[in-house]
């Protein structure tokens, strides 16, 4: 059966699809770093690091293990320990709030706007204490929080920034990229992100020589010289392989952030030519108009219950979604205890029941795109007449 059939499914995500016309290229710098010999610190995480740099408008860029782990450091890196409160929002990945608790600090969860599911600036100030010392906003999907009026009310409060732009590298707002705005940036290359190696790596961003260079000892044992720790630090290194990798799939990031953007504005055609636009069913992402949008993920929202039903029928029908986030971080078992604000968190609980999100990636096909809003289209018709 060929891939364009009919029939053929549609993955919600297709690393192969993407990775395989850049074979050649990857296997060239991997024999590069077999010959080197230099699988640490070798010269293409140094070559990394400044390209990244250059790309966020800033001045140092640090590698680590993984993105959680760039979170975790950045908080090391502030000295967040017990007492501390943290605010950051519960609709995240669990990275996001694992950071704190792991260093004995408290989680403050702040709302989400109910437009871009980012965290609710505006619910921000009422959410500070006379513990809190660091604001962690996570630019979610691929588009930036309301960073310029985050990092306002910090400086008045004299808090730190710690951006989550895992998932929002190239992303900007007012033109000023992801990762430059607050006192750190934290990056993630699992293989789901726009920029995504072959395995766990992550990397820090900061317009601080001094802070570079403690991210830079924390992620190495706190040692330096060799053997002699001056700090509690821990091992969180982006290997020479997957900083290969990446630096030949960074000279096709922008290419691939244009393909989602294509993308991204052709479901809005498709679904305004399927009528579904003003039927009250799904209601389709919010573009901030301040924001440059790099889509890592496209989120509808699905309206009256409808979400799992919908879910069920389009991977019946080889159409791959997922649910990103089905429990929000004040629900899980983990997080038991941790207190919300009186008012709760209504916009949060209510994403996590409606979202689901839908293949995006740069080498989605338009036939696939026009099969999954089609598939979408007809299982409402269905719903319609079952109703009736």
């Amino acid at each position: 059966m060929s891939q364009s059939s009919t029939h053929a499914s549609v993955p919600l995500l297709d690393v192969g699809r993407g990775n395989a016309p850049l074979r050649e290229e990857f296997l060239e710098a991997l024999a590069g770093v077999i010959d080197s010999g230099k699988f640490l610190f070798g010269p293409d995480v140094e070559a990394l690091e400044r390209e990244v740099a250059k790309y966020s408008q800033i001045d140092h860029a640090i590698g680590c293990a993984s993105g959680s782990d760039a979170l975790l450091m950045a908080l090391m890196a502030a000295e967040i320990g017990p007492g501390d409160e943290v605010i950051v929002p519960s609709f995240t990945f669990f990275a996001s709030v694992s950071c704190i608790t792991r260093l004995g600090a408290t989680p403050v969860f702040v709302d989400i706007r109910a437009d871009t599911f980012n965290i609710n600036a505006e619910k921000l100030e009422a959410a500070i204490t006379p513990r809190t010392k660091v604001v962690i906003p996570v630019h979610l999907f691929g588009q930036c929080a309301e960073i310029d009026r985050i990092c306002q009310i910090a400086a008045q409060h004299d808090l730190i920034v710690v951006e989550d732009a895992a998932q929002a590298i190239g992303a900007a707002y007012h033109s000023r990229p992801a990762g430059s705005w607050g006192s750190i940036g934290c990056f993630s290359f699992y293989p789901t992100k726009n920029l995504g190696g072959m395995g766990d790596g992550g990397m820090l961003t900061t317009g601080d020589a001094a802070t570079a260079d403690k991210l830079r000892l924390l992620g190495s044992h706190g040692m330096r010289p060799r053997y002699y720790h001056r700090i509690l630090g821990i091992n969180s290194r982006l290997d020479t392989f997957q900083a290969a990798v990446l630096r030949v799939k960074m000279r096709h990031l922008p290419a691939g952030v244009e393909g989602r953007q294509a993308n991204a504005k052709r479901y809005e055609q498709l679904f305004r030519d399927a009528g579904l636009l003003n039927s009250g069913s799904v209601a389709l992402p919010v573009q901030d108009p301040n924001a440059f949008h790099v889509w890592n993920q496209y989120s509808l929202r699905v309206k009256h219950g409808q979400r799992d039903l919908l879910k069920a029928s389009l991977s019946e029908r080889g159409i791959g979604t997922e649910i990103y986030y089905p429990v929000p971080m004040h629900k899980q078992d983990c997080f038991a205890g941790i207190s919300i604000p009186a008012e709760g968190l209504p916009e949060t609980e209510l994403a996590c029941a409606e979202v689901l999100n839908l293949p995006i990636y740069p080498e989605l096909r338009i036939d696939e795109q026009v099969r999954v809003v089609d598939s979408i289209k007809q299982f409402f018709r269905q719903d319609a007449r079952i109703a009736a």
